[in-house]
């Protein structure tokens, strides 16, 4: 396993770990942060720019599709975060806010943070077991 990968992969596992325990412990004030951002698409838009240029990085940096789970996993994050945030870069304000809406995120906060949760907790051990 390559020292990138590793290092990706704790980077990665490390950041959902910590984001979805604060944001689970603060669901009364993420929620209508989240939905006031999509409201405003000026900062939609640069939101989306900083997620399309973290996903281009990691993709430049780990394009990896084999050598198991945690390579592959780190490819698929830096891929998703460039397809998100060019989607949400190109599509119009209101079809951003329809899109975010038909989420429901509110309703279905917690099971939106476990996935972010789980994935965290499967970077953070894989990375941290593998040796170089």
């Amino acid at each position: 396993m390559s020292s990138r990968t590793i290092y990706l992969g704790r980077l990665l596992g490390l950041y959902c770990l910590i984001v979805a325990l604060v944001m689970m412990s603060q669901k009364e004030t993420i929620v209508p942060t989240m939905n006031a951002l999509v409201h405003d698409a000026p900062l939609l838009y640069v939101v989306s720019l900083a997620g399309m240029v973290a996903g281009l990085a990691l993709i430049l940096a780990h394009n990896v599709w084999r050598g198991g789970a945690l390579p592959v996993l780190v490819t698929l994050v830096g891929w998703v975060s460039l397809v998100k945030g060019l989607v949400f870069m190109f599509l119009p304000p209101a079809t951003s806010v329809a899109y975010f809406e038909g989420l429901r995120y509110g309703q279905f906060f917690y099971g939106y943070m476990s996935i972010t949760l789980l994935l965290g907790l499967y970077l953070t051990y894989a990375s941290f077991r593998t040796s170089r």
